[in-house]
């Protein structure tokens, strides 16, 4: 049994905080850790690091979205620029890496990669002798995932797997579990009894719709697109923390009876929503990684709309890619589109089987058994030090290092030191020259 366990999240979308409270509550459900504790690690970093992960990236989405898939794609070069990012993020967190350090977790879990990048730092420099897991949020692998001192990666996907493997990283490190949800997505729910449950009717399809935890996004808008839907349907409209727009819904839906075509129940930010998902059929709005990944595990097709250029754009891509959603990039032909999908119950049907086998209501679970399961593995001591190497050149394969070295011979000469004792024949200095 561990003594402590330390979660890192970030609170810059909703998402990687759900996703590391599914981690706490799996990590206490199993009783395998004496303590566990959960830290939002903005909390400890300086005004200038919180506003541009927090409120800087909200302002972002809501302004001027095709400048942050700008940024997004810039940034994902593999190992570029590490070294400046590193030494600003450090500057900024020192208040977090003492607490790490202090609190001397046996475990720490990052569902951010601000945090991650932080314990990869600690951990080379021997400030702490943790185990480091990290979990990533979204179905891509963004190159600001990328650590040089880890024990585990988890990952949505089959492919985001194969694309750590391709960037070096064995396969033996990364585990496919899926996003973390709340196990309360892996207990199956009536339908029938969710909608009566929170006044829905039984007879009609109902049409999640999510505005995020903030509550940003053109709700308002969508609404009045989907009363051109030609099915009679009805909405449950995600309000998130966002006061204003549900006053807003609240009067629209008081001018409704239970005749109108288009039905409309705003919810405020809610800890029911896996019972929400469980009455309805269609998730409508923007695919974050941890949302999508809740919807998927209820079995619900999702109806992309204006995903948010960079990771949204690439969450958009493997949904469709495994036929669990439908994508509208012009508001106007929405509800053709619904109308499409609803008109089609054979299809319909299918795009929910599909969504229920990719969907993992248990990925919290599977994370919790897999790092207890690697608990007692022995660890290999390459340097002959005292405590676990994680010399970021030992995470590579050898063509890797060989690209390496070509590359950059300056980290071919660090190869050379590292592994030219161990290693003789193949993987000293030399050797990169002349493969």
């Amino acid at each position: 049994m561990l003594n402590r366990v330390l979660i890192l999240s970030a609170s810059s979308g909703v998402g990687h905080i759900r996703a590391a409270q599914a981690l706490e509550k799996a990590w206490l459900s199993s009783g395998a850790a004496k303590e566990i504790r959960h830290e939002d690690a903005l909390k400890y970093c300086s005004p200038v690091i919180r506003n541009v992960y927090s409120r800087g990236y909200i302002d972002m989405v809501n302004h001027v979205p095709s400048v942050l898939g700008l940024l997004y794609e810039a940034a994902d070069r593999p190992w570029k620029d590490e070294g400046q990012r590193l030494a600003f993020d450090r500057l900024h967190t020192l208040p977090l890496a003492k607490m790490i350090s202090n609190y001397a977790p046996d475990l720490i879990i990052c569902t951010h990669f601000l945090p991650a990048e932080i314990c990869s730092w600690l951990l080379c420099k021997r400030k702490i002798s943790a185990r480091h897991a990290i979990v990533v949020t979204d179905f891509d692998m963004h190159a600001m995932w990328l650590c040089r001192h880890f024990d585990e990666y988890f990952v949505a996907l089959d492919e985001t797997r194969e694309h750590l493997r391709c960037l070096g990283v064995f396969n033996e490190r990364v585990t496919v579990s899926g996003i973390p949800v709340d196990p309360v997505f892996s207990i199956n729910k009536n339908k029938k009894e969710m909608q009566q449950k929170y006044g829905l009717r039984t007879d009609r399809p109902t049409i999640l719709l999510s505005a995020g935890g903030h509550g940003v996004g053109p709700v308002e808008e969508l609404l009045g697109s989907l009363q051109n839907l030609k099915h009679s349907a009805q909405v449950i409209a995600l309000c998130g923390r966002n006061r204003d727009l549900k006053e807003r819904l609240d009067e629209e839906a008081a001018q409704m009876d239970s005749s109108s075509h288009l039905l409309i129940k705003p919810v405020a930010f809610t800890d029911q929503i896996d019972e929400y998902m469980a009455a309805s059929d269609i998730m409508l709005g923007k695919p974050g990684g941890l949302t999508s990944s809740e919807a998927l595990a209820r079995g619900l097709v999702l109806a992309i709309v204006n995903p948010i250029p960079g990771q949204e754009e690439r969450n958009s891509d493997h949904l469709l890619e495994q036929g669990v959603a439908i994508r509208c990039n012009n508001l106007p032909t929405l509800p053709f589109k619904l109308d499409q999908l609803l008109a089609d119950p054979a299809r319909f049907a299918e795009m929910q089987k599909k969504a229920r086998n990719l969907g993992k209501g248990d990925s919290a679970q599977k994370v919790v058994q897999k790092l207890v399961e690697t608990e007692s593995c022995p660890t290999v001591n390459y340097t002959g030090a005292s405590h676990r190497c994680r010399h970021p050149l030992l995470t590579l394969t050898r063509p890797a290092r060989i690209a390496v070295a070509r590359k950059n011979p300056l980290k071919g000469k660090a190869v050379a030191r590292l592994f030219g004792k161990t290693f003789p024949n193949y993987l000293r200095l030399k050797n990169f020259e002349r493969n």
